[in-house]
């Protein structure tokens, strides 16, 4: 934490201009002080050496001295003159007379000791100190020295100014420079947060605007279905014959199964439709598939499939798988006008999803392809390439709600003129192979219902009453609860052999709520939730429940209530 702080901390220093001219002054004044303090250790050194020049001369003069020597005094002084730092040296008898001594030009010596100058100058050092031998002072040495010239020392300042004067310059202006680019960095901090703002306001107006389409396609065709139901319902009322009314109640009943169709593309794209998945093998479901295509399409379109061999089991739901297939066939017939052939193909791909082993499927056709702007926008919901009123935009939003809610992936290839290819890669079951057994297909009721005693919960009153003589219809006794906690009441007070309940309803139980509870007072009891967007519907999948989406006929209604009523058997 210290090493951050404190580059924090010095950034901000220098950041500032009135900082870094101070740190610069600032040096400079350390810079001179310390030149004095040096100067002042120059001296005191240099008056350390003189005065042990002058202690080593009088040692070496102590003999003469006491001999009356002379002549050995001056050939000790003249060693002394060999060091050119040396301006005058004497030697002194006991009696303060000058024995022997040198000058040099400009410097003078004294006769007497007495007339000695010890401090001559602030640019000379001189030390006098006594001759003794055994304890008896024999006499004095005297020595006279210079200092560093002041040119030569003022040589070496300058070098040193000159280095101290550029460092202090450098640091004004690295400070000039982080003061600019810390006021640049401001301004392009606030640049950024403008531009952020911008963004964020551009990403709402695009999510409104895609808003507004989904709304106004959803408002388009339901009106559409409404429109269809509502004159349906008036002819009906003026219908003179039999075969007229059957022919209208088909009409209507198409319609409400169109609108159920678009609201299951719309849940399958927003991810919020429940999964039925199983594990199934591909190739067991082409003459489903087949049968299913040949009632969709025209007759000049013809269907191939090319299923590889070993085809990887898969975990989907089979319905929406199917819806997918059915999709994705119909948008290849309209992109034919005049007609061609779709191949549906698979294939194992392994690695091919994020380095998991998946499988591919893939339809193809032979029209005219799809520009790269349809291809970028193409699963996009309500966005349609095909003429008012023949398509809702929703098959591809579909295909891709459904491939992306099993963790796979989905493409569209479309070279220019050679047709589309829209491939789906769905993640390999996570089973060894070999071991998962193919999946029958499912009855359409797995057993007789009549004379169950059921419970319905619905909140909603008219599906209540509605739903309750669906029921009734087929067979079963009824008690009818609008709310979690009356049916709560109501199963504490008779015995059911079966719960029909809503998941979406208010109060503190909701009904995934409600079935754990019953089914805590009651292992095993059979539970069959309904549902038409519930964000619950995984967990209720979970926990083992039946979950059947909303709107359902009579004959899906039967269907569920035998499967769960067989789970139920011991």
């Amino acid at each position: 934490m210290s090493a951050p702080l404190y580059q924090r901390f010095g950034r901000g220093m220098l950041e500032r201009r009135w900082a870094t001219g101070g740190l610069a002054l600032l040096l400079l004044a350390a810079s001179l002080f310390l030149g004095w303090q040096s100067e002042r250790r120059e001296s005191a050194e240099r008056y350390r050496q003189v005065t042990v020049q002058a202690r080593i001369l009088g040692t070496s003069v102590a003999s003469a001295l006491a001999f009356d020597d002379d002549s050995t005094a001056r050939d000790y002084l003249a060693g002394l003159r060999l060091n050119p730092s040396i301006l005058a040296a004497g030697v002194y008898d006991e009696s303060g007379r000058l024995v022997a001594g040198y000058a040099r030009p400009g410097q003078a010596i004294a006769q007497l000791a007495s007339g000695l100058d010890h401090h001559p100058g602030a640019r000379q050092v001189s030390a006098f100190e006594p001759v003794k031998e055994g304890g008896l002072e024999l006499g004095h040495v005297y020595v006279r020295a210079s200092v560093e010239p002041l040119s030569a020392r003022l040589s070496r300042y300058l070098a040193i100014g000159i280095l101290l004067v550029l460092a202090a310059l450098s640091i004004a202006i690295l400070g000039a420079s982080n003061a600019a680019s810390a006021a640049a960095n401001r301004a392009l901090q606030s640049e950024i947060a403008a531009r952020e703002k911008a963004q964020a306001a551009l990403r709402q107006a695009q999510k409104m605007e895609v808003l507004g389409q989904l709304t106004g396609g959803v408002a388009h065709d339901f009106n559409n279905l409404l429109m269809a139901a509502s004159s349906g319902l008036e002819l009906m009322e003026r219908a003179k014959t039999e075969d007229r009314r059957k022919q209208l109640v088909t009409g209507i009943s198409e319609a409400l199964q169109r609108g159920a169709r678009i609201t299951g593309q719309l849940l399958a794209f927003a991810r919020r439709s429940p999964m039925q998945n199983e594990v199934v093998q591909l190739e067991q479901r082409i003459d489903k598939l087949a049968e299913l295509l040949d009632h969709s399409l025209r007759e000049d379109v013809s269907v191939k499939f090319d299923i590889g061999e070993g085809l990887w089991p898969v975990q989907i739901d089979v319905s929406q798988f199917e819806v997918a297939i059915l999709n994705l066939a119909v948008n290849a017939k309209d992109a034919m006008p005049n007609g061609g052939l779709i191949c549906i193909a698979a294939q194992n791909s392994p690695g091919g999803l994020e380095g998991a082993d998946a499988v591919e499927v893939s339809v193809a056709d032979e029209g005219l392809g799809m520009s790269p702007e349809a291809i970028e926008k193409a699963f996009e919901p309500f966005f349609t390439t095909k003429e008012i009123g023949r398509g809702t935009g929703l098959g591809l939003s579909q295909v891709y709600g459904f491939v992306q809610a099993l963790g796979g992936s989905v493409e569209i290839a479309s070279p220019p003129g050679d047709g589309t290819t829209v491939t789906m890669v769905l993640p390999r079951a996570p089973h060894d192979e070999g071991t998962v057994a193919a999946m029958p297909e499912r009855p359409a009721q797995a057993t007789s219902i009549a004379g169950l005693r059921v419970m319905l919960v619905e909140d909603d009153e008219a599906l209540n009453e509605l739903v309750g003589e669906m029921l009734v219809d087929l067979g079963v006794e009824v008690a009818r609860a609008g709310s979690a906690a009356e049916g709560l009441s109501l199963f504490a007070a008779g015995a059911f052999d079966l719960v029909v309940s809503d998941m979406v309803m208010p109060g503190k139980l909701d009904g995934l709520a409600l079935a754990r509870r019953l089914r805590s007072e009651r292992a095993g009891l059979p539970v069959l939730l309904m549902t038409g967007y519930s964000n619950a519907a995984d967990a209720a999948l979970a926990d083992g429940f039946r979950v059947l989406r909303k709107p359902f006929s009579s004959a899906e209604l039967a269907a569920a209530l035998g499967e769960v009523a067989v789970r139920g058997r011991p």
